[in-house]
């Protein structure tokens, strides 16, 4: 180690050594100052640094605040996410360097400054004093006079202590001065190196951050240029749509501009109108007409209105289904209309004759699906007859209850395979497709409603109000059977199944099985070997009876399913005497032999279809229609008889139903000009007479004959068939009449119907009573 003051100059205290002393003490103090300097510096540093994490921490707080109001926007929240956890990570990486500034630069330089240095100050002192002294002692050794001994030993001696205390203290402040040089180096070059590593970790962590983000920062790039291309795309069609409307003629068009159909939410129509007072003055607010003008709308059934958005609708009809609407022309406003109500009457007016018109014809319409959708939950079910007599109590005959939520749920999923989706198998599916008689979870029944109602009718088993006769439909089929059908060939073509969640896997497999139908066996058969010879057995039956029974068209039939016949012998089901549609009016000698069906697996899938429909056999009719057969298949051998024609003469109402579902057209007639309706009626199924008219049958076609269903209900002295059919002509002129919407006639034709349906399907026994009653008279 180079020493900056030498040991042996500081023995003779030459001028060397005080020049030397000088130079170091100067550069000492000009040391002290550099380094109060830079740790003062250091603390302003630090403290600045702690003021800027604190502001990117608001910063950032800010961005993750943009992030969560930008929930809504997927791509947008994600990278304000990632970039505020970002920004996070490198206040956090601040925070470190600033803390090992703190401890490389202000500590051990203030270390040094205080302690070091305030060493070399004291040795300093000590060593000036002791100089101080040494030359006292030396100008007193001089001064004294040869002649006085006792001084001259007295000054000597001291000049000797003083000399040899001299020596030690200048030697100790010599060493504390060159290992004041010495250390010096090491402490500013160790603590500016800490100083350095602190930063190399800073930028280092940082540069491993952003390495990291730089993918998805590029692919946001990617992404941000898109978004600009589609903004600039959407704003050029905005601009034209712009000018478009801009360029509008609104006066011959504002009907359009001042409501909207919602039909998502339930809501038919909605606009604002004035509303007259419904106190006792009845007057319009003139002054402040924005106290009369409110927002209404027609949704779920009911007109309400709302002066703001967030206030709570005020319901001004509960039930359509009890108004009717009507203009008022005898008043001074102009554009008024009326809505009656059995209890209030609500005046109403529009801003135009247009918007006028298109209010009432809304609320005309609303009424017409109110009375076609919203059944009365109120009613009460039948008491059951006693076991002991099989009797029916008299004053049980209440109207039954449409099924609805669980009770409909429940029944369904007893049929086996039902309580699991068709498709995916996910448990618990609380959806249905009605036409194909199955259960799906809400995602397959999203998909199936993609499919168009001709592939797939989707309804809920808990939200929807489902009808006896499609409540029925639904347990005749299932999971099981249709899955037997539509699936037939999964195995051996080596598909699996999708599985819950796997939404495109779900839609191509979903269009694969009812669309392209590739999984369907085309020469399968339904039939079980005891069905089979069960058949055989009942062919046989229906040879003995074809040669001794001949049935008039006003004979009296006994049916369990409005109209299917029992043998009396062992009370299994068996065919009906006969089963052509022109059979039933032809001698007996004309009938044709064809009408005995046989299974066959090469049968034309319509042909199919039309004997299973007689032979009420949903799982071969549904076999049938995936087949490819057409619904509304004409036999060209049997006076073009349709499958729907051939259901009325098998007597099952779930039969019907199931190929109106599937598209059936009801008034579709034979050669003899007879449609389902009048085939009904002949027979005296009364409960598909209902099915039929409630499915838009048109009650006034006639025969070759010239006769219409009424007619011949009439000639049958069929009470119930006489009075569902004048009912509902006398409900159809209603309709046609100008505003008598929820008139008496309506709500008992409602009723009516209600009735002879839930007996149809629920207690069909009743059905035959009231028949034979109204045969006896």
């Amino acid at each position: 180690m180079k020493m900056t003051v030498d040991f042996e100059e500081c023995l003779k205290d030459s001028p060397r050594f005080r020049a030397a002393l000088e130079e170091v003490e100067g550069d000492v103090a000009e040391l002290e100052l550099k380094l109060d300097k830079l740790v003062k510096l250091c603390i302003a540093m630090i403290d600045t640094g702690k003021a800027f994490c604190a502001a990117n921490k608001q910063f950032m707080n800010g961005i993750r605040d943009l992030a969560q109001y930008s929930s809504n926007d997927a791509v947008v929240e994600t990278s304000l996410t990632k970039f505020s956890d970002s920004l996070q990570e490198m206040i956090n990486f601040h925070t470190i360097l600033f803390d090992q500034t703190q401890r490389s630069i202000k500590a051990q330089l203030q270390n040094f400054v205080k302690e070091d240095l305030r060493k070399f100050k004291d040795a300093k002192k000590q060593f000036e004093k002791v100089s101080e002294e040494k030359e006292n002692a030396l100008v007193k050794n001089a001064q004294v006079q040869r002649n006085k001994q006792h001084e001259v030993e007295e000054a000597a001696n001291i000049l000797t202590a003083t000399r040899k205390c001299f020596r030690h203290i200048a030697l100790d402040y010599v060493l504390q001065i060159n290992v004041l040089q010495s250390k010096r180096r090491s402490e500013i070059l160790k603590s500016m190196l800490s100083f350095m590593y602190a930063h190399l970790a800073f930028f280092h962590q940082g540069y491993d951050l952003f390495s990291e983000l730089g993918p998805y920062m590029k692919d946001l790039g990617a992404q941000l240029d898109r978004l600009v291309v589609d903004a600039a795309k959407e704003k050029r069609e905005m601009e034209q749509k712009h000018s478009t409307i801009q360029q509008k003629d609104f006066s011959s068009d504002d009907s359009k501009l001042e409501y909207n159909v919602d039909a998502a939410n339930g809501i038919v129509m909605e606009g604002y109108l004035f509303k007259r007072a419904s106190n006792a003055f009845k007057t319009w607010n003139r002054k402040k007409p924005d106290h009369i003008r409110r927002w209404f709308s027609i949704q779920n059934n009911q007109l309400v209105y709302q002066k703001k958005f967030k206030d709570s609708p005020t319901v001004v009809v509960e039930d359509l289904r009890l108004c009717t609407v009507k203009h008022c022309e005898d008043i001074e406003r102009r554009f008024c209309f009326e809505v009656v109500s059995p209890t209030k009457s609500c005046m109403l007016q529009a801003d135009s004759e247009k918007l006028r018109q298109a209010w009432i014809k809304a609320v005309q319409t609303s009424i017409a699906t109110a009375y076609r959708e919203k059944g009365d939950e109120s009613e009460k079910l039948d008491k059951k007859s006693s076991p002991s007599t099989g009797s029916l109590d008299s004053g049980s005959e209440s109207k039954e209850k449409l099924l609805k939520g669980e009770s409909a749920l429940q029944r369904v999923q007893c049929i086996p395979g039902n309580t699991s989706c068709c498709d995916c198998g996910l448990a618990d599916p609380r959806w249905a497709s009605i036409n194909l008689g199955i259960t799906l979870c809400i995602e397959c029944s999203g998909i199936h409603r993609s499919l168009g109602v001709h592939f797939s009718k989707v309804r809920s088993l808990t939200l929807d109000t489902w009808e006896p006769e499609l409540l029925k439909l639904m347990c005749e089929l299932g999971n099981d059977v249709i899955n037997r059908v539509y699936e037939a060939k999964l195995e051996k073509m080596g598909v699996k199944k999708p599985q819950p969640g796997q939404r495109q896997e779900k839609e191509a497999y979903i269009r694969a099985k009812y669309v392209e139908r590739k999984f369907v066996d085309k020469y399968s058969t339904l039939l079980s070997p005891s069905e089979q010879e069960k058949r055989i057995i009942s062919k046989s039956c229906e040879d003995q009876r074809l040669s001794h029974t001949r049935v008039s068209v006003h004979t009296p039939v006994k049916s369990n399913d409005s109209g299917i016949q029992q043998c009396s012998d062992d009370g299994r089901e068996s065919l009906p005497s006969t089963v052509s549609a022109n059979s039933l009016y032809e001698p007996e000698g004309e009938r044709q032999e064809s009408s005995v069906f046989l299974d066959s697996k090469h049968l034309n899938p319509g042909l199919q279809l039309y004997r299973a429909s007689y032979e009420k056999n949903l799982p071969k009719m549904a076999e049938a229609l995936a087949h490819g057969a057409d619904v509304n298949w004409a036999n060209s051998d049997e006076n073009q008889a349709t499958p729907l024609i051939q259901a009325v003469l098998g007597g099952s109402l779930v039969t019907c139903e199931f190929l109106l579902q599937n598209g059936a057209n009801v008034n579709q007639r034979d050669v003899q000009g007879r449609g389902p309706l009048h085939h009904a009626t002949v027979l005296g199924h009364t409960g598909q007479v209902c099915l039929f008219l409630k499915r838009g049958a048109n009650q006034h076609a006639t025969d070759e004959e010239g006769k219409d269903p009424l007619s011949i209900a009439v000639e049958a002295a069929n009470a119930d068939i006489v009075t569902l059919l004048r009912l509902a002509r006398m409900n159809e002129e209603m309709r046609e009449s100008e505003g008598l919407y929820g008139q008496p006639g309506d709500e008992t034709y409602q009723d009516i119907f209600r009735d002879f349906s839930q007996m149809a399907s629920n207690n069909p026994e009743k059905l035959n009573r009231f028949q034979q009653d109204s045969q006896k008279f």
